[in-house]
């Protein structure tokens, strides 16, 4: 009711406004690591990157020297976060220089250095990831509604999960994020070249973007057999392969000579050294390692495998249906189903990896308008454990407090951008009672480890029971994207 009274634009700048706002007000609580020697955390992490970056040449930035110890935070994220770093790290040197003192700043938490960073994150989403979500907004909800369209914005830039982590706990993932957004814009309007570029663009700023990279791989080539010829199609998908090798020569020109600093480069990219999991990650092989013990019973190289086989085993139906019948909105959810098999079922998972799949989904928030509403709070309760270590239990509840006034009960009346939702198979079998039973459980476990001690033999039990039923949840969510993306196939072919 309110969307429909402001308007569109007036209602795009109110949620522009206050999805800004609230990413300021997250800010002001704690972030990973604050006041924890000698370590710290992402926070610090960050921090080190921009002082490594501003202080050293080029061709030590991933080397270990003795400027650089890799050891402690060492850059292990692609060149462009490096050239982020390098960037933001210009600026606060302006601002305060001690924040990035060579060798000297570590642990370097004053109040104005906090505030320069927080404002970096801020900025980057102002510069690069709204601007995506608008661009997507445009190239997928042609023929929404004001409504639909309000819609799909808020739930792309105020789902909690990605909120917390970048503002909260301390990330830039809206950069790589809003680069693979843009990418999936540029390709839905026929931008194909261009589209490739962006991708290419979030691939090189966080190698996770890698799990979307089956959807775009499938969905070009699709498009590209599309073509009616058999030399139309080669110089298509020629056309594309040399936007992604011209890319990726420009971002990483600096590390090709000699070609032995770009192999120092990728060895920091890969976490095998890393193991299966860390921590409490909500996928396959962390919840069911209580049960089945994976890391005594298979090696290093036998569990890459493993997780290898079980991720191409299960993005593979999807990635076959966008080669067969490539769509707009069969990209969106190709990524989406993509990004759950990565992150359910490969090797060396962070918790916050749930942002790839959670981003499709919002962004098909009027076509799903269940799942949309449903998925983000899932996804933070599933990355609570981490959240309460950072000391944001109560950013966090605020956020979900918010997300489920403005998002659950518009849901039951919501009709799709086609007036027939996708969603209606499910809703008709008690989706209401779904959502119910979800929350009760999710709320059971919170006040479960508030009144109770854990028993000592299990003191992390209760962080346990999230990663389980987050699994479930995440488990669910896939098996239905992967539904949803064969019956849009199947409808589209006749």
């Amino acid at each position: 009711m309110l969307m429909r009274a402001l308007g569109d634009h007036a209602a795009t700048l109110l949620i522009i406004a206050v999805s800004l706002l609230i990413r300021l007000g997250v800010g002001l609580h704690s972030y990973s690591g604050a006041g924890l020697p000698p370590r710290y955390g992402d926070y610090e992490a960050q921090r080190h990157w921009m002082e490594v970056t501003v202080h050293l040449p080029i061709q030590d930035w991933y080397k270990n020297t003795t400027d650089n110890n890799l050891d402690y935070w060492g850059l292990d994220y692609p060149p462009i976060s490096a050239y982020q770093s390098w960037l933001y790290g210009k600026a606060i040197q302006h601002a305060e220089p001690e924040a990035i003192a060579l060798l000297i700043s570590r642990g370097y938490e004053t109040s104005s250095s906090k505030t320069t960073m927080r404002w970096s994150v801020v900025i980057s989403d102002i510069l690069v990831y709204i601007p995506a979500v608008l661009a997507c907004r445009r190239a997928f909800l042609k023929d929404a509604t004001a409504e639909q369209r309000a819609w799909m914005l808020f739930a792309a830039l105020l789902q909690p999960a990605a909120v917390l982590i970048d503002h909260g706990h301390f990330q830039y993932n809206g950069i790589s994020l809003g680069f693979a957004a843009g990418a999936a814009a540029a390709v839905a309007t026929g931008k194909e070249m261009l589209g490739s570029a962006l991708f290419c663009l979030s691939l090189n700023h966080k190698q996770m973007s890698m799990y979307y990279a089956p959807a775009f791989f499938a969905h070009l080539l699709g498009r590209c057999l599309q073509r009616p010829t058999f030399l139309s199609k080669v110089g298509a998908v020629a056309r594309l392969g040399f936007v992604v090798c011209a890319t990726f020569a420009c971002v990483w020109g600096p590390f090709l000579v000699p070609p032995s600093r770009a192999v120092g480069v990728l060895s920091r990219l890969a976490p095998l050294r890393r193991g299966l999991f860390e921590d409490y990650v909500a996928n396959f092989w962390c919840a069911t390692s209580p049960l089945i013990k994976w890391k005594q019973l298979f090696t290093q190289q036998e569990l890459v495998r493993l997780c290898a086989g079980a991720t191409l085993l299960t993005l593979l139906p999807a990635v076959v249906q966008q080669i067969r019948s490539p769509s707009e909105k069969g990209l969106l959810l190709c990524m989406a189903s993509s990004a759950f098999s990565f992150f359910l079922f490969s090797y060396q998972v962070h918790e916050k990896s749930i942002l790839l799949a959670l981003l499709p989904v919002t962004l098909l928030a009027p076509e799903l308008p269940a799942l949309a509403a449903w998925l983000p709070a899932v996804a933070a309760f599933s990355v609570y454990p981490l959240l309460k270590k950072d000391g944001l239990s109560l950013a966090y509840v605020a956020l979900l407090l918010l997300w489920a006034a403005f998002t659950l009960p518009a849901q039951a009346n919501r009709t799709a951008v086609t007036g027939r939702t996708w969603m209606h198979g499910l809703t008709s079998c008690g989706l209401p009672l779904i959502f119910r039973t979800s929350v009760g459980l999710a709320l059971g476990v919170h006040a479960a480890a508030a009144v109770l001690e854990p028993p000592k033999r299990l003191p992390y039990i209760f962080d346990a029971l999230i990663t389980a039923l987050s699994f479930l949840h995440f488990a669910a969510a896939a098996l239905y994207v992967q539904i949803l993306m064969w019956r849009q196939g199947h409808e589209k072919s006749q």
